[in-house]
């Protein structure tokens, strides 16, 4: 596929963040890749709520990719009307991304701002946001790497993902490059997006079956301490993995 650098029009660039996502419940939402008219793309959302990616690209803060031997290639992403879509000059065995989504606080009325707790007096949440996204295009004959921009990081344990739905994959999570435990798991955040999560056990492993014959998003979710306490309580890391299973041929 022939790459082509990413364009953002300097409308979208001077575009602030309040201005963009007034309306955004900042904990909810995550980032994953997905095949949009046969190319892949970067999508934000919730659940069946697929909004408005390319008001958000000005957000990611690296893209990755990686061959078939796991050995880094380039990819960047590219504004094509209503999506953004991954370009590469080399096949991609795997792609990633990584977004900061900035702070946010959320009034005792509910509504949530880009603001800091400093700024909003009646703040019952306020947290940093980071984001970030795992596409599993083909298993690499090397073992996939831990990214050094994504701290929290969900990764398929062995050397091949399953083929039929219902068969279990076991996955492990990493945070700031260590196995993590206790990392809410969601096994189809696209379909059931208000499920009941799975924990990681304390070696940073859980198994669960893989929940659709397609696409497949799993989405991890940790809380940590936070590094401003005087702007935000805490922060929060969302980490997807997505991979498709084949349908029959047709």
């Amino acid at each position: 596929m022939r790459r082509i650098f990413p364009y953002i029009s300097a409308s979208i660039a001077a575009v602030t963040v309040a201005t963009a996502f007034a309306a955004s419940t900042a904990e909810a939402h995550a980032i994953w890749f997905a095949q949009r008219a046969k190319q892949l793309a970067l999508v934000y959302g919730v659940g069946a709520d697929d909004l408005d990616a390319v008001k958000r690209v000005p957000l990611i803060t690296s893209v990755t990719g990686l061959d078939a031997d796991s050995l880094p290639v380039t990819a960047t992403l590219r504004v094509a009307g209503a999506i953004p879509v991954v370009d590469s000059d080399e096949p991609l065995a795997v792609v990633a991304a990584t977004m900061d989504y900035g702070i946010w606080s959320k009034d005792a009325a509910g509504t949530w701002h880009n603001k800091g707790a400093d700024e909003i007096k009646d703040a019952t949440v306020s947290e940093h946001n980071f984001k970030y996204a795992v596409h599993i295009n083909q298993m690499p004959s090397k073992p996939i790497p831990l990214i050094p921009s994504h701290k929290l990081q969900l990764l398929p344990v062995g050397d091949a993902l399953p083929v039929a739905m219902g068969a279990p994959i076991k996955i492990r999570a990493f945070y700031e490059g260590k196995p993590m435990a206790g990392v809410d798991i969601l096994q189809d955040y696209v379909n059931d997006p208000d499920q009941k999560p799975l924990k990681t056990d304390t070696d940073g492993y859980v198994t669960l079956p893989v929940r659709n014959q397609g696409l497949n998003v799993l989405v991890g979710i940790y809380v940590g301490k936070s590094d401003n306490p005087a702007k935000y309580k805490q922060m929060e890391y969302r980490s997807s993995l997505t991979f498709v299973l084949p349908h029959l041929p047709e």
